[in-house]
Order: structure tokens, then sequence, then C-alpha cells
């Protein structure tokens, strides 16, 4: 795991390690970027990432050096748990402010409560009663173990038809080989929500041509400093360049994320 989020990044690896480790690095970082708020996302995978259920509390922890700016996720793994409803309050208890479902690196579909996996039914429908937005991981993954093949949006249909109210977020269009069923569910699902990182910016408008028609539920994320994403200004900079309207644009970085996830 982390030969695979070393390569490329060798010379930040210090830089890289201090982040982790001090959220003062983080935030100084964000300021030289002209970033406000981020999202730290965590969420337990044991079997592909070795992460546990305590990188919730980690997440928590981190983010108690700015409440404002730093936005804990956190997960609660369906095959693990043997109180999911009443894990999800405890992230809520946490001030975990979206919870993070990882197909691929999880190992199950999306939709792996319609065929048994109970407990992750479980989990939408407390979140969804508890007003608690749920990120899911769509398309590929690089590291070892993971299985792409859990990583097709399409199974969200089923996540927004059971759960109505239940707010998601899709997490990077589902790059870069399920585009089109991620735009198609983005499209059917109002309450669904398009997070387009690890996306790179010149090729945003080539995967998704028509982003302007719904660009008040798209969210701006980079996904650093994950394989393949160099630094967050730089992914700013190049989005700033695409012929989008001023209000897209603010939309997209701004106050959509607000909406989904309003100043506390």
């Amino acid at each position: 795991m982390f030969d695979a989020l070393r390569r490329g990044k060798e010379t930040q690896w210090a830089l890289l390690l201090q982040v982790m480790d001090d959220p003062a690095a983080l935030l100084q970082l964000m300021d030289r970027s002209g970033v406000w708020r981020a999202g730290l996302v965590n969420y337990p995978a044991p079997d592909v990432m070795g992460f546990t259920d305590a990188t919730n509390a980690f997440a928590a922890r981190y983010a108690e050096a700015n409440r404002e700016r730093l936005l804990p996720y956190g997960g609660v793994h369906p095959r693990t748990s043997r109180d999911p409803t009443g894990d999800v309050d405890r992230l809520i208890d946490l001030e975990i402010r979206v919870l993070t479902i990882h197909p691929p690196h999880q190992l199950f579909p999306a939709n792996a409560y319609s065929d048994g996996l109970a407990a992750l039914g479980a989990i939408y429908r407390r979140c969804e009663e508890r007003g608690l937005p749920v990120m899911v991981h769509t398309g590929t993954s690089i590291f070892p173990g993971a299985r792409a093949k859990y990583g097709n949006p399409l199974e969200l249909d089923d996540v927004a038809v059971d759960f109505p109210d239940l707010r998601v977020l899709m997490a990077h269009g589902g790059r870069p080989l399920y585009m089109e069923e991620a735009f198609f569910i983005l499209r059917r699902h109002k309450h669904v929500w398009l997070d387009v990182s690890g996306i790179p910016p010149a090729k945003l408008l080539q995967y998704f041509p028509r982003l302007a028609e719904l660009a008040d539920r798209v969210v701006w994320g980079t996904d650093w400093p994950s394989p393949g994403v160099t630094e967050m200004k730089q992914n700013i900079d190049q989005f700033l360049t695409l012929p989008l309207s001023d209000a897209h644009r603010r939309a997209i970085l701004e106050t959509n994320a607000l909406a989904l996830l309003p100043v506390r």
C-alpha cells in the first residue's frame, strides 16, 4: 500500500509523512494552495489497505485542529460490525461528517445488502435517518488486492431507489471506466451528488461533456495525495481553465459543498 502511495511522490514523501502526523502542516499547505476546507477521507478496509476501525478516531482527533476547515470522514465495515446502526451513531458522536463506503477496497458491491449483506442496508438506513451523507467510491483502484469490478456506479441505482432520502456522494465519477453510468445515476437521482476528485481536470469535460447541466450537484475535490495527484493548487488552476461559466465554477468549487456539508 505504501509503495503505491509513494510512487511518483518520492521527493514529497517527508512532507506527506509530516502532514499525516500534524494537522497544522496540512492547514499551512491548504493556505498555500488557496484551499479553505478539506475532507479527511478515512474508512476501515483491513483486507486491502490495512485500515481498521481505529481510523475513525484518528480522523476525529486530527480534525480537532480546525473543525471548520477539516472535515473528518469515517466508516463502518458491514462485514465486521456487530452493531451497524449503533456504529453509525457513534460516528456521529465523534462528529464524523461523511460516512465512506469503498467497494473495491472493502470487497463488496455498493448494493450488497440486496444479496445478503444486511448490515450494509442497516448502515445506509441509519445514515438516511440521521442525515449523514454517504460517499461511495466509484471507479477503479490501483492498490494491490482491490477489486475494480465493485466500482461500477450503476450499483448506486439500487441504493438511491431503496434509500430515497439518503444523500449519496458518488466519488470520482466512475473514472476511468464508468463515466456514462455515473452521469446516468447523477441525472436520475436528485439526492446523488458527483465528486470529481481523482479526475484529471483537463479531461473533466471530455468525460462529462454535459457537466454544466448538473453543475448544482457537482462537488470539487482533488484526491490529493493519492497516486497521480501532484498538488491541490495545480488541479484547481487546471480546472479554472475549463470553458465553464463563473457561476458554474463557483458552484463546483464552493457553494455546492457548503450546501451538502454546511459550516457548523
